[in-house]
């Protein structure tokens, strides 16, 4: 796989809480040049990206870390996120209901930032650090039954990140229209690549750029 490649299905991703303008701005530069599918950013600095880096795309992160605001409050940082011009929202589940085995609740909040939403793409972050295998399982079917586009890990702040195992927990629960993206610890370029080869369509990471210009 070349570095195009492998780049072009990277969401360049800085969400610290101190992230300053011109570490947000070098974030956006080395997306732009080196044709990363996004750049995911905290919800703060999209109006700004899109003005200053028109046609970017940008990304950004709703109920995030921890996924237990209400869904009026993800709804709210959904459409602000979209009327400032993100395309790709990538949201946290209530990790309290799917813990409690209410995978209605889960599924219709899905659903409720899906339509808002409309024909941006909509992430669901289930951060599986902290779900058992039948709870993994579970929230591959609600994402796909709730129509989201992609099934995501993790947040990276949680106790772990993506791993291989996931992965091929997913590709066997998913429905045909889910893809899948990876994030949270993934530090070599071998992770990159099989992640990828594995049939990621997106990896969240902060290292990616450094680690294939660096291979």
């Amino acid at each position: 796989m070349t570095n195009e490649e492998m780049l072009s299905h990277v969401d360049h991703t800085l969400l610290k809480a101190f992230a300053k303008w011109e570490d947000i701005a070098k974030l956006c530069e080395e997306a732009v040049k080196y044709k990363c599918a996004s750049v995911c950013i905290p919800p703060c600095y999209i109006a700004r990206v899109h003005k200053e880096f028109p046609g970017l795309n940008i990304c950004t992160v709703v109920g995030f870390p921890l996924g237990y605001s209400v869904t009026e409050s993800k709804v709210a940082e959904t459409k602000k996120a979209i009327e400032d011009g993100a395309n790709e929202i990538d949201m946290v589940v209530n990790i309290t209901d799917v813990k409690n085995g209410d995978f209605k609740a889960v599924e219709d909040e899905i659903k409720t930032l899906k339509n808002v939403c409309g024909g941006k793409i909509l992430k669901v972050i289930i951060e599986t650090c902290y779900l058992t295998g039948d709870e993994k399982v579970a929230m591959c079917k609600a994402v796909t039954n709730a129509g989201a586009d992609f099934i995501k890990t993790s947040t990276g702040f949680g106790t772990g990140g993506a791993t291989f195992e996931d992965i091929k927990l997913f590709k066997e629960n998913i429905g045909p229209n889910i893809k899948i993206k990876a994030a949270g610890g993934v530090s070599t370029l071998e992770d990159l690549e099989k992640f990828l080869e594995m049939g990621c369509e997106r990896v969240g990471t902060s290292r990616a750029v450094g680690l294939v210009l660096n291979k």
